[in-house]
C-alpha cells in the first residue's frame, strides 16, 4: 500500500520533514506524489529527504492543461518538476494526466492523434531523465479507459503503463467487469475509494457498496498491487484522512495478495 494525494490536500499544509514523519508513524515505505505550484519550492528538499528515510517515490504527478502545455512547449511549472526529478536522480514513473480542454470539440481521431504526439513528447523527456510513464484517468476523453488502451497499443515502443483510479470512475461502473480485462496487461497501480455509483466522488473506503466487488475482479483477474490510498480531501488533517480509510479497508475483509505492505 501506499498514499496519495498527500501533498496539496493536507489543512496542517505539513513541511517535507513533517510529511515524512507522518509517513513513518503510519507505516508506509512508499508513496506517490502530488503536487501544486505552491509545493514546488520545497519538492527537491523532500525527495532528498525521502531518499535519506528510505521511503520509495514511485510516482509524480504529470498533468497537462492546454492552457499552458503543448506539443514541444511544456508550462514553467511541469519543467521545473522534471528538472527537480533530475537533480535529485530519482527513478520514478510520471503519472501523465490531461485535462478535458485539449480534446474539447475535437472528432475521436483527432483526439486520438494529439494523444499520441502529446505522449510521445512526454515519453521522450521522462527518457532523458530515466523516468518511465504512466497514463492516469482522470475525467473527460483521456480518463476513458478504453482510450488509453487503444494508445498504449499505439506507442508499443514507449513501454506505457496504466493507472486506474476508482474515484474517477463513476460513470463507467457497469462495464467495470469488461474494463478490468481490458487493462490488467497494462496496470502497474490502483487508487481505492469508497465507491457508490451516485457519488460522491471522494468516500471513505468501506463506505461504499461498489469496491469491494471491484478489489475483487482486480485480484482475481491476477493484480496483485500496488494499491493507493487516497488522502484526497480538503480541508481536513490527511493523517486523519488515511487512518480513516486504512481502517476502511480493515472492514471489507479483502483476501489480499501476499505483497500488501505499506
Amino acid at each position: 500500500m501506499y498514499p496519495w494525494c498527500i501533498v496539496a490536500f493536507d489543512s496542517i499544509e505539513r513541511s517535507p520533514a513533517e510529511r515524512i514523519q507522518m509517513l513513518k508513524d503510519l507505516g508506509f515505505s512508499k508513496y506517490a506524489y502530488d503536487w501544486r505550484n505552491k509545493d514546488l519550492d520545497e519538492m527537491e528538499k523532500e525527495l532528498d529527504l525521502a531518499k535519506e528515510n528510505r521511503i520509495a517515490i514511485i510516482s509524480v504527478w504529470f498533468w497537462l492543461n492546454a492552457k499552458r502545455d503543448s506539443f514541444g512547449k511544456l508550462s514553467p511549472a511541469n519543467n521545473r518538476v522534471l528538472e527537480i526529478i533530475k537533480r535529485s536522480k530519482l527513478k520514478t514513473t510520471l503519472w501523465l494526466s490531461f485535462s478535458p480542454n485539449f480534446f474539447e470539440g475535437k472528432t475521436q481521431e483527432e483526439s486520438m492523434g494529439l494523444a499520441l504526439e502529446m505522449i510521445k513528447f512526454i515519453h521522450a523527456k521522462a527518457k532523458e531523465i530515466g523516468c518511465n510513464v504512466a497514463l492516469y484517468n482522470h475525467r473527460g476523453w483521456f480518463g476513458n479507459p478504453s482510450n488509453q488502451v487503444e494508445l498504449i497499443k499505439m506507442l508499443p515502443q514507449c513501454n506505457l503503463r496504466m493507472v486506474y483510479n476508482f474515484h474517477h470512475a463513476h460513470e463507467y461502473l457497469d462495464d467495470f467487469p469488461q474494463i478490468v480485462k481490458k487493462i490488467k496487461p497494462y496496470l502497474t497501480a490502483v487508487n481505492l475509494n469508497g465507491m457508490r455509483k451516485e457519488g460522491p466522488k471522494i468516500l471513505p473506503i468501506g463506505e461504499g457498496n461498489q469496491e469491494k466487488g471491484m478489489v475483487n475482479m482486480l485480484i482475481n483477474s491476477g493484480f496483485e498491487g500496488p494499491w493507493g490510498v487516497l488522502g484526497h480531501v480538503e480541508h481536513k488533517d490527511v493523517q486523519y484522512v488515511l487512518e480513516q480509510n486504512i481502517k476502511g479497508l480493515n472492514i471489507l475483509e479483502i483476501n489480499w495478495p501476499q505483497n500488501r505492505k505499506k
